[in-house]
C-alpha cells in the first residue's frame, strides 16, 4: 500500500467550550478520491484548512509527503492585488509548470483572462479560483464546495476534468450527484471525530443510518443498565463492602458515560407559512418576448403553471433564468406577449444573493427586522429563539453577527426569512447553496408537502430530479422549452445536455448561422385528428375525475365506514385508486400533447 500523500493524526481544535475536532484522523493516498461529509458547523471547512496548512490545530500532527504539491480551493477566494484573472492564476504556478495551462483552463471555464478579479460575479470568481488550483496539476486537491455558483454545464465539465486527472481529491460538496460520480471513499466528520469507509458517497447514507441506529441501540442498552444498577443500589445492596464499592464505582462510570454522550445534531424543522389556496391557474404566459439591446433573452415563450406544479428552471449563468422568472411572476414586463397571474396569489421569494443580509446585524435582528423578540410566521407572532431552533440555530447565536456565520448558516437564515412569509407560490433561486445533506433532505420533504406552487432555479441535478415536475431549459437565442419531469427526464427527451458556453465568442453572424436549422424538405408535422380531439376533451375528463375523486374521498372520510360496511369500504377504495390511475394517465397524455402542440406552433 502506497504511503499517504497527506496524513492528519489526532487533530484537536476547540472554539469556545465544545471541541470542534477531537482526535481526528485522515489519510489520503495518491490518486484517492475522498468526499468529506458532515453537518453545517461540524468543522469540515476548518479541517480542510488544517490539511492545507492554513490553520494550526490545538494538538495533533500534519504530515505531507516531501515534494508533494497541495492546492486548496476555499469557498471565498482571495484575489489579493492581482490586476487580471490570468495574473491571479499564473501566480499559483511553480517555476517548472506549464503557463499555457493557465490560459487554457480560463478559456474552458468561460473567462478571457483579462477580467479584473475584484469585479467578478460569484460564478466567475469560482471559475477563476478553480483555474488557479487546477493549472499546476497538483498531487492533491482540497476542494471546498467547488460547484457553488457554477451552472450545470460547467459542473459536468468539472466532473470530467477531475475524473481524468491523477490528483488525489478531498471534496466537500452539497451536490449529491457530483459526490457520487467522483468519490471512491467517504470520511464522515461527526461530533468532532471521523468515521471512514472505502466506498463512495453512493453508499454513505445507508451506512450512516446503520451507524446511528447501532449507536441508538447501544445508548438504549446503557440506559437499561443504569436503571438496573440504580435498582440494585436502592434495593439490593449486600453486606459485602468490597463488591458494593466496586459496583457503585461502575455505576458512577456508567452515569458519566451517559452524561458525556454527545448526541447527533437535531434536524431542521422547515415549514413554509402557507396562505389561502390560490386559484387553479397560477400563471399563464403567451408568446412573451424580452430583449436587452440586441440580445434576445426570451422569445415567444408560452407556458401554463397550475396550482401544485413544481417548475425547475435551468441554464448557463447569464442565460436569463432570473429574467424569465421575473417575467412569469410579474416582476418585469415583457416587450410583447401576455402574462396572466391567477387569483389570490401570495408569493415568497428566496434570493440567491446573500449580500441582501446586513453583515453587521445580529442573527435575531436579521429575522425580526430589528423589531423586538417576535417574528411574524404565517401572520402569527413567534418568539425569535423558538424560530431560530427550527432552523438549527442555538439560543446563544441570537446575538451573533451575520458576517461571522458560515455559508450554510447564512443559507438557513435566508430560508428562515423566506418561509416565514405566508405564501402559496414559492420562488427559490439556488436554495441548495451551502446547505448540508440533512437540511437538503428536509427541504425536499417540505417542498413535497407544500400545498402551493414552486418555481425553482437550481444547478443541483439530484435536487431537481427529486423535486420538480417539469424543467424549462434554454435552447439559445432566447428560445426556452419546457420538458416534463426532472433533470434526467429532460436529458432523455432532449437527447443531449445543455451546450456549455466558453469565452471564445464567435462573431454574431457566425452564431446565427450555427443556430439556423438545416433546410428540410420534410413536411411540417401536424396534430392528427385523434390528437386534436384528445387535447380538447382531456381537460373536461380531468375535471370530471377530480370531482369523482373528491366525492369518493368524502365517503372514505367516514371513520366508521370500515366497521359499518366493509364491502362499501373495499369498493370505494378500489374506485378511488382506479380514478387516480385514470387521472394520472390523462394528465400525462394532455401534457405530452400540449407540449407537442407548442413545439409545432413554434417550429
Amino acid at each position: 500500500m502506497a504511503p499517504p500523500l497527506i496524513q492528519l493524526k489526532d487533530i484537536r481544535l476547540t472554539f469556545g467550550g465544545t471541541p470542534l475536532l477531537s482526535g481526528v484522523e485522515l489519510n489520503v493516498a495518491p490518486g484517492e478520491r475522498v468526499c468529506l461529509i458532515g453537518r453545517n458547523g461540524s468543522g469540515k471547512s476548518t479541517l480542510l484548512r488544517i490539511a492545507a496548512g492554513l490553520v494550526e490545530p490545538d494538538g495533533g500532527t500534519r504530515f505531507v509527503q516531501p515534494g508533494a504539491t497541495v492546492r486548496y480551493l476555499p469557498q471565498e477566494p482571495d484575489f489579493g492585488d492581482h490586476k487580471t484573472t490570468l495574473a491571479y492564476v499564473e501566480a499559483g504556478l511553480a517555476p517548472g509548470d506549464d503557463h499555457h495551462q493557465a490560459r487554457y483552463l480560463l478559456e474552458q471555464l468561460g473567462l478571457t483572462g483579462e477580467e479584473n478579479p475584484h469585479n467578478l460575479s460569484g460564478g466567475e470568481a469560482r471559475r477563476a479560483a478553480l483555474a488557479c488550483v487546477l493549472a499546476p496539476s497538483p498531487d492533491i486537491l482540497l476542494l471546498d464546495e467547488p460547484t457553488n455558483h457554477l451552472d450545470l454545464s460547467t459542473i459536468e465539465w468539472l466532473e470530467q476534468e477531475l475524473d481524468s486527472r491523477r490528483s488525489a481529491l478531498v471534496l466537500i460538496s452539497h451536490d449529491r450527484r457530483f459526490l457520487t460520480n467522483l468519490s471512491r471513499a467517504t470520511a464522515w466528520l461527526d461530533r468532532g471525530r471521523i468515521k471512514q469507509i472505502d466506498r463512495g458517497f453512493a453508499s454513505f447514507e445507508a451506512w450512516r443510518d446503520e451507524v446511528l441506529a447501532e449507536e441508538e441501540r447501544d445508548q438504549h442498552k446503557l440506559d437499561r443498565k443504569i436503571v438496573d444498577e440504580e435498582h440494585w443500589l436502592r434495593h439490593g445492596v449486600s453486606g459485602r463492602r468490597k463488591r458494593n464499592v466496586k459496583r457503585l464505582a461502575n455505576l458512577h462510570e456508567l452515569r458519566a458515560q451517559r452524561r458525556n454522550y454527545r448526541g447527533t445534531a437535531g434536524t431542521a424543522s422547515l415549514a413554509a407559512a402557507e396562505a389561502e389556496q390560490s386559484g387553479k391557474l397560477v400563471i399563464e404566459a403567451k408568446g412573451i418576448t424580452k430583449t436587452y439591446g440586441e440580445r434576445k433573452i426570451v422569445e415567444n415563450f408560452s407556458t401554463r403553471i397550475q396550482r401544485g406544479d413544481r417548475l425547475g428552471i435551468i441554464g448557463p449563468n447569464g442565460a436569463g433564468k432570473t429574467t424569465l422568472v421575473n417575467l412569469l411572476t410579474g416582476g418585469a414586463q415583457p416587450d410583447s406577449g401576455i402574462v396572466r397571474l391567477g387569483a389570490n396569489l401570495e408569493t415568497a421569494t428566496l434570493d440567491q444573493h446573500r449580500e441582501s443580509l446586513d453583515p453587521k446585524s445580529t442573527l435575531a435582528e436579521a429575522l425580526t427586522g430589528g423589531r423586538g423578540d417576535q417574528i411574524m410566521v404565517g401572520g402569527r407572532p413567534k418568539h425569535v429563539v423558538g424560530y431560530m431552533k427550527d432552523f438549527l440555530f442555538a439560543q446563544e447565536q441570537r446575538g451573533t453577527p451575520v458576517e461571522v456565520l458560515s455559508g450554510g448558516e447564512r443559507g438557513r437564515l435566508m430560508l428562515a426569512r423566506a418561509l416565514a412569509k405566508p405564501s402559496n407560490l414559492l420562488v427559490l433561486d439556488e436554495p441548495t447553496n451551502d446547505l448540508d445533506l440533512e437540511t437538503l433532505d428536509v427541504l425536499e420533504e417540505m417542498l413535497g408537502d407544500y400545498d402551493g406552487t414552486v418555481i425553482l432555479i437550481s444547478h443541483d441535478r439530484d435536487f431537481l430530479d427529486r423535486v420538480v415536475t417539469s424543467v424549462i431549459a434554454p435552447e439559445g437565442n432566447g428560445k426556452w422549452i419546457e420538458y416534463a419531469g426532472g433533470y434526467s427526464d429532460m436529458l432523455s427527451q432532449r437527447g443531449a445536455d445543455l451546450k456549455r458556453e466558453t469565452a471564445k465568442a464567435q462573431p454574431a453572424a457566425e452564431k446565427k448561422e450555427e443556430r439556423a436549422p438545416a433546410p428540410s424538405s420534410a413536411p411540417k408535422r401536424k396534430l392528427s385528428f385523434n390528437e386534436k380531439h384528445a387535447l380538447e376533451t382531456l381537460p373536461k375528463k380531468m375535471e370530471t375525475l377530480h370531482a369523482d375523486i373528491a366525492k369518493l374521498q368524502r365517503v372514505l372520510d367516514d371513520p366508521n365506514l370500515y366497521a359499518k360496511d366493509r364491502k362499501k369500504f373495499d369498493d370505494t377504495s378500489a374506485a378511488i385508486a382506479k380514478a387516480h390511475e385514470e387521472l394520472s394517465a390523462a394528465e400525462e397524455r394532455w401534457l405530452e400533447l400540449e407540449m407537442l402542440r407548442e413545439e409545432i406552433e413554434q417550429a
